[in-house]
C-alpha cells in the first residue's frame, strides 16, 4: 500500500473518531463471509459504521488524535474491526446476540469518554443507559411528585365535596 493511500485511511479514521463518540475494537476472524454479511447487516440496520482496519494504521489515527488513546493501544493486535456509534450501548447489545457463537469478540470500547478493556467488559456496556434513557428516567421522576400532589388534590376535592354535601344536606 502507498504511503499516500495510508495517510488518507488515517485521516478517514481520524475524522470517524471526532464523528462518532463511541467505538467498539472486536475481532471478527473466525467469522466467514456469510456472517461478516449479516453482522454488517445487523450494524447497518441499528446506526453503527462497521469498518475493518489495519492495527498501525488505526493505532497513528489514534495519536493523531486530541483524546489520549493510550489504553486501547495493546489491543490492537490480531484482526480488528471498528464499531463506531452514537448511543454507546448498541453495538454491546448487538455483540451479546453473537456471546454464545463465540465470534465476534470484543477487545475493548471506547464508550462515555471512558475505556473498557476485555470481552468481560462486554455486560456492563450493554448496561450502559443512552442519554435519551437517561433524561426520560430524570423527567419521570420529576413528574412522579406532580402526578401524586394532582391525583391527592382530585381524591381530596372529592373528599370535601361529600363532607360539604352531607353538612349542607343536614337538619339543623
Amino acid at each position: 500500500m502507498k504511503k499516500e493511500v495510508k495517510d488518507t485511511i488515517i485521516v478517514e479514521l481520524g475524522e470517524k473518531l471526532k464523528e462518532y463518540p463511541h467505538f467498539y475494537l472486536v475481532d471478527i476472524a473466525g467469522l466467514n463471509a456469510e456472517a461478516t454479511s449479516n453482522l454488517r447487516r445487523k450494524c447497518f440496520k441499528n446506526e453503527i459504521k462497521l469498518v475493518v482496519v489495519k492495527n498501525t494504521l488505526l493505532h497513528k489515527a489514534f495519536e493523531a488524535s486530541d483524546v489520549d488513546f493510550g489504553p486501547l493501544y495493546d489491543t490492537l493486535k490480531g484482526n480488528t474491526a471498528v464499531m463506531f456509534c452514537q448511543t454507546a450501548n448498541v453495538p454491546a447489545k448487538l455483540l451479546k446476540e453473537y456471546e454464545k457463537d463465540g465470534v465476534p469478540t470484543l477487545k475493548a470500547a471506547y464508550a462515555e469518554e471512558g475505556f473498557f478493556v476485555g470481552a468481560e467488559k462486554l455486560e456492563e456496556l450493554a448496561s450502559l443507559k443512552s442519554k435519551n434513557e437517561v433524561i426520560a428516567e430524570i423527567v419521570s421522576l420529576l413528574q412522579s411528585p406532580a402526578k401524586n400532589v394532582v391525583s391527592a388534590l382530585q381524591s381530596g376535592a372529592n373528599t370535601i365535596h361529600g363532607v360539604l354535601k352531607t353538612l349542607g344536606e343536614r337538619p339543623e
